[in-house]
């Protein structure tokens, strides 16, 4: 009995957007809601840097350039086996668009960016680095230093700006997502192609 197109090529779906803006938590709501595995770059790092701690801005940085490339590798793997997957991460365009331009070929891309407003996504911050000991690999205190000196605004945050359907999520509407989560969840698995 024939279950439908097969050929059909997985779907990518991108969860982006500045630090605090919720990616993280929106990103985990739609593994749970659609089954699909989550890459989660943070995650990658956390455990790179159990293994092999940064110890300075040059570690720091060597071990960013190791984390992109073994979330590209993992994003590649899933989607030439067949796929649909969440990836979740920061998602700025210069940085993160050459990673992502060549898995084109390989799924449907769909981006989800996730806004907030900067003082919600600030307090955020400051939570998880207070209760989050994992989060020592990302630098959130260096990160509130510099929000508190007016030396970064999530305003200065540029999303990727592939062709691809794009969906803009306010993840701090009561009492849940804008728009709401089912809407979001058919967006992220590909059965529509915008939410109105």
């Amino acid at each position: 009995m024939a279950t439908g197109n097969r050929s059909r090529a997985p779907v990518l779906t991108v969860v982006s957007g500045p630090p605090g803006s919720g990616k993280t938590t929106l990103a985990r709501e739609l593994v749970r809601a659609l089954g699909f595995p989550l890459a989660c770059r943070d995650e990658i790092k956390q455990g790179m840097v159990h293994r092999t701690p940064a110890d300075g801005p040059d570690g720091a940085d060597l071990l960013n350039r190791r984390t992109l490339a073994a979330f590209f590798t993992v994003l590649e793997t899933l989607l030439r086996a067949g796929v649909s997957v969440i990836a979740e991460a920061a998602f700025q365009d210069r940085l993160w668009r050459p990673g992502l331009e060549p898995l084109a070929g390989l799924a449907e891309i769909r981006v989800i960016r996730c806004t907030v407003d900067a003082a919600v996504a600030h307090e955020r911050i400051a939570r998880r680095a207070e209760t989050d000991a994992h989060r020592a690999a990302h630098a959130d205190h260096d990160l509130l230093t510099a929000i508190a000196a007016g030396a970064y605004s999530t305003d200065s945050f540029v999303g990727i700006s592939l062709p691809v359907p794009t969906l803009t999520v306010d993840t701090a509407a009561a009492p849940g997502y804008d728009p709401g989560l089912r809407d979001v969840a058919a967006f992220a698995a590909g059965t529509v192609k915008h939410v109105v």
